[in-house]
């Protein structure tokens, strides 16, 4: 059985298609279209995923979409009545609902074909019951108290489940307009920071500061007595002045979600090209230790209602890494479960999934350990590319590239690491990575001068052989996604001084031999010469969606100033 997961009409768009319940292939729109986060209805990957499985359309036997314009209607109802002057976010709602319901013909239109060629059924899955799969079906976990929290989807923010014997059941939600997610977006536009997925600066950001407003903040978002949380609306417009946001064919652009309230309070919003200041840093702090005192309110709660020792979270609010770390300190919860595309992109998995293990009830296969989903290249592929453009390469055995690219990195050289399947999801894990030595402490300055260009607030990440994480880290568990921050252990932060943020803690990534082998030998290679078993690793870009082919992981080492490009078994190195 063929199902076709997708995540259309929204940012971060995106295709998988799975077989029997193993996921063969899970895409993004972005990797290939080359446009951060796009939105609208995700043809490209829906090919590339056809392709890559090499069947056709008329082999799906389901299609799955992480939204379903029918639940809480009579919510919606009541919220137009209400606030009348909604009606252009009322009207964008409606076209979605339309264009969701015309899938097959955008299909057949995009595919090419006649719409009759098109066999497979289309289920409509919740937004929020999506992400809940997304994350327990790949959990491994039999039993599991499951979150979901993110922005908005389908009129909700936030959804608390159990997951046993294979089904989901749904606790509770908390309905539009009260948001975490927009809480964080809100202050993440007031600080100056007005893109679409830019809340990870803010996170960023917060170690540089002090929690200065947590009086002021809660008057913005309260607890509330049944374990969740509300906003206090006044300090924000998306309720009843309606947002302006662009979901169709491009870059998604949302419109600006706090109100004059917030700078009667808070003073002037800060500009995109205006200095940080000390105010900034401190808010940034302040928002963010409020989020994770709104997370770890929830999550008590939800032990406390549920028992369960394990917990399964996704949405775009789980790609907070630094709470994630602290769930195990500060919870009773033993266990911890987050995908490697825990936002929206996510969904498009966990449609498919909800469908065939909940809805079919087929058994799960196996967890997902891996989130090397995506795109893939042959030799044969790659070698005609670099020909066609005249690169001066050697085709080497894994053992003498290890060697090779160690070296390199020693004496402070810059790595393009291309290998095997993409990942799927905002982290790059040694698929699509640029590699550095975490030794040096002038690594950050050298990878912004020669290829990254970015906040200098911003931390590179750690990836650690799995054996030696808890020589290095406290308190860390497994983290094959890059999911989790830790504390980094007092007598190694001078060791590996380029991983180490500000306040002492790495996003890490846990590598495992049995997962992931090239990478694994890689860094074995370079802790053979070191002593030191961690590799600097940063997303393989430059201010543009990871790379996703072998031209576009040429074209950003021919622009920049980086080192070395290894894709597989293919060396270039900049003479």
């Amino acid at each position: 059985m063929y199902i076709l997961g997708l995540n259309a009409f929204h940012g971060d768009s995106s295709a998988c298609i799975l077989k029997d319940g193993i996921v063969l292939i899970a895409i993004e729109e972005e990797r290939i279209r080359r446009v951060k986060h796009w939105a609208g209805f995700p043809i490209e990957a829906i090919k590339y995923c056809l392709k890559d499985c090499g069947i056709s359309i008329s082999d799906i036997d389901h299609i799955t979409i992480s939204k379903d314009p029918s639940v809480n209607k009579l919510k919606k109802v009541k919220h137009a009545l209400l606030n009348t002057v909604f009606s252009t976010s009322i009207l964008q709602r409606v076209l979605n609902a339309r264009k969701i319901n015309s899938v097959k013909s955008m299909l057949a239109f995009g595919l090419g074909i006649d719409e009759n060629k098109i066999p497979a059924i289309i289920h409509n899955v919740e937004h929020h019951r999506s992400h809940l799969a997304s994350a327990f079906y790949a959990s491994g976990f039999t039993d599991s108290a499951i979150l979901s929290i993110d922005g908005f989807g389908d009129f909700t923010s936030t959804m608390t489940a159990i997951g046993k014997n294979g089904q989901i059941k749904v606790l509770d939600s908390v309905i539009y307009p009260h948001s975490l997610g927009i809480f964080y977006t809100a202050f993440t536009q007031y600080l100056g920071f007005p893109n679409y997925g830019d809340e990870y600066k803010i996170m960023g950001l917060a170690p540089y500061g002090k929690n200065k407003f947590d009086k002021e903040l809660s008057d913005v978002i309260r607890f509330t007595e049944n374990g969740f949380f509300e906003l206090n609306l006044d300090y924000f417009n998306h309720h009843k002045d309606g947002v302006k946001m662009t979901w169709e064919d491009g870059a998604p652009e949302i419109g600006s979600v706090f109100s004059q309230k917030m700078i009667d309070v808070f003073g002037p919003s800060r500009t995109k090209d205006e200095p940080l200041t000390d105010f900034h840093r401190d808010l940034a702090t302040s928002i963010q230790c409020k989020t994770e005192e709104i997370i770890l309110h929830i999550l008590k709660n939800l032990h406390y209602e549920t028992g369960y020792t394990n917990l399964c979270i996704a949405g775009g609010v789980a790609q907070n890494s630094v709470v994630n770390g602290k769930i195990l300190e500060k919870t009773k919860f033993s266990a911890v479960y987050v995908p490697p595309a825990g936002h929206d992109a996510g969904t498009a998995i966990g449609s498919a999934m909800y469908l065939y293990h909940h809805t079919l009830k087929f058994p799960v296969v196996k967890p997902m350990l891996s989130g090397a989903l995506g795109s893939k290249f042959s030799s044969e592929e790659i070698e005609v590319y670099l020909n066609s453009v005249n690169a001066k390469y050697e085709k080497l055995e894994d053992s003498i590239i290890d060697q090779r690219v160690t070296d390199c990195i020693i004496n402070g050289g810059v790595i393009g690491w291309f290998q095997g399947r993409a990942e799927f999801g905002p982290r790059a894990l040694g698929h699509r990575s640029i590699l550095a030595d975490p030794r040096r402490a002038d690594a950050k300055e050298i990878l912004n001068l020669k290829i990254k260009r970015r906040e200098s607030f911003r931390p590179f990440a750690p990836s650690i052989l799995k054996e030696f994480v808890n020589d290095f880290f406290e308190g860390a568990d497994s983290v094959p996604f890059m999911e989790k921050v830790y504390p980094i252990k007092e007598d190694k932060k001078a060791i590996i001084p380029a991983v180490t943020h500000v306040d002492g803690t790495g996003r890490l990534q846990t590598v495992d031999q049995e997962t992931e082998p090239r990478y694994h030998s890689l860094i074995k290679a370079f802790y053979d010469k070191t002593g030191v078993p961690v590799l600097l690793n940063t997303s393989f870009n430059e201010n543009e969606p990871i790379v996703n082919s072998p031209e576009d992981a040429w074209k950003c080492f021919d622009r920049t100033k980086m080192d070395m490009l290894v894709i597989d078994n293919y060396l270039v190195e900049r003479k």
